[in-house]
């Protein structure tokens, strides 16, 4: 399951640098026929804009699993390992929440969504908004995951505090012959 589980997000990692050099091809290119050929194409601006509303939504479920997304310590980090386990309880829970909330809100979007399509490149707005589903479901999978954890007993006391300095993130650094972990 764990290698299934990094074979997805490195997909999605692939999905994020596609996303990222198609916007910039596409309005790259664009700039460079506009102001040398006096010409243009007319998909590219609405396309790069789809193209970051996907990359937005992927980094976003990238960010969840290596918890990079912004959060405050300053409290939780000085209270018992109760009070971390309440505080983790109750923001695992809100963002669990959230992700029903997102799930739910794109399920009644979706009639028209599907039937709406867009002005220029002529597709139904589903393939730009239909990521929700996608993201509702792979957010939630970690606040079930993170919650059963807790309830389990099988959360370490660092894992309680979900803020991660920048510092203390995992990355490659090839310095001194020292490899670091990507």
């Amino acid at each position: 399951m764990r290698r299934f589980i990094d074979l997805f997000f490195k997909l999605l990692e692939l999905l994020v640098v596609l996303n990222l050099l198609a916007m910039v091809a596409m309005v790259f290119g664009n700039v460079v026929l506009r102001y040398g050929f006096n010409s243009g194409i007319t998909t590219s601006d609405e396309m790069s804009r789809y193209c970051f509303i996907w990359l937005t939504y992927l980094g976003a479920m990238i960010a969840m699993r290596e918890k990079g997304h912004l959060g405050v310590d300053t409290l939780v980090k000085h209270l018992p390992v109760m009070g971390k386990k309440a505080c983790l309880l109750v923001s695992e829970s809100l963002m669990l929440f959230c992700n029903v909330l997102f799930f739910i809100g794109t399920w009644k979007m979706h009639e028209l969504q599907v039937t709406n399509v867009s002005p220029v490149v002529g597709i139904s707005m589903i393939w730009i908004y239909g990521i929700g589903y996608v993201v509702a479901v792979v957010m939630g999978l970690f606040n079930v995951d993170m919650l059963f954890r807790l309830f389990t007993g099988r959360l370490r006391d660092d894992e309680l505090v979900q803020v991660v300095d920048s510092e203390d993130v995992p990355h490659t650094a090839v310095a001194g012959g020292v490899e670091g972990r990507s």
